[in-house]
């Protein structure tokens, strides 16, 4: 291991979001993947769960109670919800932890229990945890040591929106959000309803009037409006690998039009490395952010007047889950925010 580097660990390294953080974490000037862990494959080298990784030296599978976690500073939670709190609870506080489940996300533990069907197990973590959508949280993040992974639908439709709503540019009570992900936003595991037979060729939506990603954007717009909004959200599988698109419908406060919202936005995030407003008249597509920590936004006058139409596209294992816990993990630790993350998107 190379001296001087930052030694992390990453707990349920057999799933989708365990191989791209190997990914990104592996060109990481700063970083030393120290730990692989994933508890069904313990013993096994990495390559035999991603024979694309085999050739590049990483550390074999582990359990976690074989960890030996003095060696360790940063730790990233890849695990399914409900499976986090108590893995988290069980680590030292030395450690700084980014966790990419749902565990955390939700402020209020009434709010988690409602939405996910069982009482939260770790209260007093729920309450040291700190969102991470960095554009919008970046000095909080700063000073955490347990970081809540935004959700990837969240992370697309909030970074357009919440710098409008805080503005008070358009009206919070009229949101209407209609996104599309790849099949990877549905995790590693084997299911009927993710056989190729099942998604290809179709498009479909899940979850209707009841995704668990909605009540996480209505925390981030809420915090943003100082006052509880609801929004109408719904989410459809796409038959592609991976990317997110969402197509939000506002209305634009008075005085307010389209061409005053992309103004607005393009100032908020004028300076930052990975949300883009585009040109007017630009459309961003998923295979524009394909493989980058990039979210790409448009924003577009709708035929009716006094109403627009906001399109941000991510990819949604990079922005959408891993780039930003990279993101996030060099915010906690002092690093440059955008090591290991300045990879082009891949194209086509």
């Amino acid at each position: 291991m190379a001296t001087g580097k930052i030694r992390a660990a990453i707990i349920g390294a057999s799933g989708y979001t365990g191989a791209e953080l190997i990914r990104l974490l592996a060109g990481h000037p700063d970083i030393a993947i120290a730990t692989l862990i994933a508890a069904r494959r313990a013993g096994e080298p990495i390559g035999a769960v991603f024979p694309h990784l085999a050739p590049h030296g990483l550390p074999d599978l582990v359990a976690l109670d074989a960890v030996d976690w003095s060696a360790h500073d940063v730790a990233f939670c890849c695990l399914p919800h409900g499976t986090t709190q108590e893995v988290i609870a069980g680590l030292p506080r030395t450690l700084k932890i980014v966790d990419l489940s749902a565990d955390f996300r939700l402020a209020d533990p009434a709010e988690y229990a409602r939405w996910y069907g069982r009482e939260h197990g770790a209260p007093a973590l729920q309450r040291e945890a700190v969102y991470g959508l960095a554009e919008i949280a970046r000095e909080r993040i700063k000073a955490a040591r347990l970081v809540a992974n935004p959700g990837c639908y969240p992370t697309t439709a909030m970074l357009p929106l919440v710098p409008l709503v805080a503005a008070g540019a358009i009206d919070a009570d009229e949101i209407v959000i209609d996104a599309k992900s790849g099949v990877t936003g549905a995790g590693r595991a084997v299911r009927e309803n993710m056989l190729y037979a099942e998604v290809a060729e179709g498009v479909h939506a899940y979850a209707i009037a009841g995704h668990r990603h909605a009540p996480e954007i209505e925390q981030g717009l809420a915090e943003a409006a100082g006052r509880a909004v609801t929004v109408t959200f719904t989410p459809h599988l796409m038959p592609m690998n991976r990317g997110i698109l969402a197509t939000t419908y506002v209305r634009c406060a008075d005085g307010w039009d389209a061409a005053g919202l992309r103004r607005l936005l393009a100032e908020r995030y004028g300076a930052e490395p990975f949300v883009h407003v585009l040109a007017e008249g630009a459309a961003p597509a998923t295979r524009h952010v394909r493989g980058s920590n990039a979210c790409l936004i448009g924003v577009f006058g709708d035929r009716r007047p006094g109403r627009a139409i906001l399109v941000s596209a991510t990819d949604n294992l990079v922005k959408g889950a891993v780039g930003q816990a990279v993101q996030c993990m060099n915010l906690m630790c002092g690093l440059d925010e955008t090591a290991g993350l300045t990879g082009l998107p891949q194209f086509p």
